[in-house]
């Protein structure tokens, strides 16, 4: 009976297709697929993939008595941001600080250099969208000017009749005290009750008022967009699970922390899901390569128009709290992801000094590269591939065939402008296309003190195997690993994330002059609010986790290095380990530190919070190895070029279902499935696991 299975289902929407995982919680079986994405209504693909993935199940497809909870990694809140689409916002701050938004940082991107050439970009709210209100609170919380509440009407009132219905309310100081806001907040609720509101003392406890404004604003620009998708999606999930009851199937969606919301909760805080998608690849990622046996990792998930790249440690990814999405700085906490438009779509062209460059445009889904045959007019990375037979004529095990005659024709002629053989072209738009996503990984690690070297790469997504022999020579690493469904990894690492809600309060203080029983105070009002909105999701009290950490800098300094602070009682000890850990991680990340310079003094800056409710983790299938598993057999065999001058050889290709933990494949060979190719070249070797990944080393190396 479908009532005496629990189903959890993960749902990553992308630009063209939607991918599934399903995850029986007692007999463990998981069961992956895909399903065209509908932009134009989500919600539509989303239930045809909950319908698809019960079919394969064995269980009705007319309704969803089986379905335990479901789990979604969403863009909405990324695209809206890099497309600029922000709708009219009005902004609410401080007398006398209107031009907050004008004034910004100090810094220009690309270093000074750039000073002459960059141009501001337009703020999020237009000047004449900001409004003063009076009143006036210290750094401490006291009052120094009471709340002007005739002002607070009257600005509600003007952008009542002006129609200005999405509202951000950042005003000085508010991190300490946020009496003067919530009045505010109360005001606009009675004199515009249309208004949309975020307040920055709940979206960002946290000093800094550009940064404050700005990440209160991004919260209320994509706050309507999401919450209309969220509420759509959740009311056709509890209809389509609903029989002869009303039923409300538990719906999560992915945040940029690493953890997951419910969707009630949500549409309150939508700037927490901003990293919606790619937090999901690295989560899943990170448990596979955990339990294949590798702590330090970083994660390549290669896409139709970007490659999103990401550190893991320990299983743990990397967070950030210095965020942008495109224009817009964000600072919550986000799992530190770098994007390069380095994708399947990504269009090779000249410059005007007649070299050779690859994206970040990109030729997208429609009309997509020239072999999908759809109108494209541009040569792509995915042309490059398929003229070089390192992909098949066909995507998805053969459901979209390819143009290969229309690649190698586009490739041709780009060829004739270079003055150089077609072989050489294709190969040269992937070598700069290796190197772009190269540069990447090094910006998350060389940039951030730590040796590439030392890590083992995991590739997934439909594009991001196909260069992994390319990353291997440039960045000299010694281990490769494909996941098994690697186009569905995100899709799997939703199942696998917690609850997690992050708590942040601004506490400046000389590491000298703090006393252990006010950081305590802190600390004890920061695990209340996150213990709460547990209690909310439906976590008892004995399964609740809370990791606390401290942001911490030298006196003077303008930013701060985020430190775990140790469970149990606070006193001096704890304040002197939190300290200690300073010291030791500003010296893994800058290659020095002040620790026995007792001028420099060490000031806390921030003290966080993260409540984390446990969910039940799929289980990762082990294999036994066979002392002999024998050769395999290939499925067919394909010209494939690898080296220019070598031209095209005769390659064997294999289907990854058909390979048997222990067997191995040396290059030159293809491994191909039904969403991902591995194109093994020369030099290397391919080994299925006992969990089924493929892990590719030199020849010469053991992994």
């Amino acid at each position: 009976m479908a009532q005496d299975r629990r189903i959890r289902i993960g749902i990553d929407t992308g630009g063209t297709f939607t991918d599934v995982v399903a995850f029986d919680e007692d007999s463990g079986e998981l069961v992956t697929t895909k399903t065209p994405s509908t932009p134009g209504n989500p919600a539509d693909g989303f239930l045809a993939g909950v319908e698809k993935v019960l079919g394969l199940l064995g269980l009705p497809t007319d309704h969803g008595d089986a379905i335990a909870a479901v789990s979604h990694g969403t863009t909405v809140a990324t695209n809206q941001l890099l497309e600029g689409k922000v709708d009219e916002l009005g902004f609410i701050t401080t007398e006398g600080y209107e031009a907050m938004l004008e004034i910004a940082r100090q810094s220009v991107p690309d270093g000074y250099g750039n000073s002459y050439f960059w141009v501001k970009p337009d703020r999020i709210v237009p000047r004449h969208l900001v409004k003063g209100v009076g009143g006036r609170l210290d750094h401490t919380g006291a009052e120094v000017r009471p709340f002007d509440e005739e002002g607070a009407r009257a600005a509600a009132r003007w952008f009542r009749d002006r129609g200005v219905n999405t509202l951000g309310v950042c005003l000085l100081h508010a991190y300490a005290d946020s009496t003067h806001e919530e009045r505010m907040r109360q005001i606009l609720h009675e004199e515009h009750p249309e208004a949309v509101v975020s307040v920055s003392s709940e979206v960002l406890r946290e000093y800094r008022e550009y940064e404050r404004a700005m990440t209160t604003l991004v919260d209320a620009a994509v706050k309507p967009k999401l919450s209309r998708y969220v509420t759509n999606i959740k009311t056709r999930l509890d209809a389509f699970a609903s029989t002869d009851v009303e039923r409300h199937v538990p719906f999560y969606v992915m945040k940029s922390n690493g953890g997951v919301l419910s969707a009630e909760e949500v549409v309150h805080q939508p700037i927490t899901t901003v990293l919606s998608g790619p937090a999901a690849g690295a989560l899943g990622a990170a448990l596979i390569a955990q339990v294949a046996g590798f702590d330090k990792v970083l994660t390549c998930d290669g896409g139709g128009t970007s490659t999103d790249v990401s550190v893991v440690i320990d299983g743990q990814p990397t967070l950030t709290t210095e965020g942008s999405v495109g224009a817009f700085p964000s600072k919550i906490p986000m799992i530190d992801v770098v994007t390069v438009g380095a994708g399947g779509g990504s269009v090779a062209w000249l410059s005007p000094e007649g070299t050779l460059k690859v994206g970040p445009h990109s030729a997208g889904a429609d009309p997509g590269p020239l072999c999908y045959a759809k109108g494209g007019a541009d040569v792509t990375i995915t042309d490059a591939h398929v003229t070089l037979g390192r992909i098949p004529p066909h995507l998805l095990g053969g459901e979209i065939p390819l143009d290969v005659d229309a690649a190698r024709t586009g490739v041709v002629a780009l060829a004739g402008k270079l003055g150089i053989t077609p072989e050489e072209c294709a190969d040269g738009i992937l070598e700069i296309s290796a190197w772009n996503q190269a540069n990447a990984l090094r910006q998350i690690t060389v940039k951030r003190g730590l040796d590439v070297r030392d890590f083992t790469l995991t590739t997934f997504g439909g594009s991001g195997s196909l260069l992994l022999c390319r990353l291997m020579d440039v960045l000299g690493l010694r281990t490769v690993l494909v996941p098994p469904n690697p186009g569905n990894v995100s899709a799997f690492g939703l199942l696998t994330v917690d609850v997690k809600n992050d708590y942040v309060q601004t506490h400046v203080a000389l590491h000298d002059d703090l006393a252990a029983e006010t950081v305590a105070g802190v600390l004890d009002e920061l695990t209340g609010r996150a213990a709460r909105a547990l209690d909310g999701e439906g976590f008892p009290a004995d399964q609740h986790r809370f990791a606390r950490t401290a942001d911490v800098r030298y006196f003077g300094q303008a930013y701060e290095v985020r430190v775990p602070v140790p469970d149990g009682p606070v006193d001096q000890g704890t304040l002197d380990e939190v300290a200690r850990r300073f010291h030791a991680e500003h010296r893994g990340l800058y290659g020095y530190d002040f620790s026995a310079d007792d001028s420099q003094q060490v000031e806390w800056v921030n003290i966080r919070v993260s409540g984390i409710g446990p969910i039940q983790r799929p289980d990762i299938a082990t294999e036994p190895v066979a002392d002999e598993p024998g050769t395999p057999e290939p499925a067919s065999r394909r010209p494939v070029c690898f080296e220019p001058a070598t031209g095209y050889v005769d390659t064997p290709v294999y289907w990854r279902a058909d390979l048997a933990p222990g067997q191995e494949v040396a290059g030159p060979a293809v491994i191909e499935e039904f969403g991902s190719t591995v194109p093994l070249h020369p030099g290397f070797l391919a080994r299925i696991d006992a969990h089924r990944n493929v892990i590719v080393t030199r020849e010469d190396v053991t992994a």
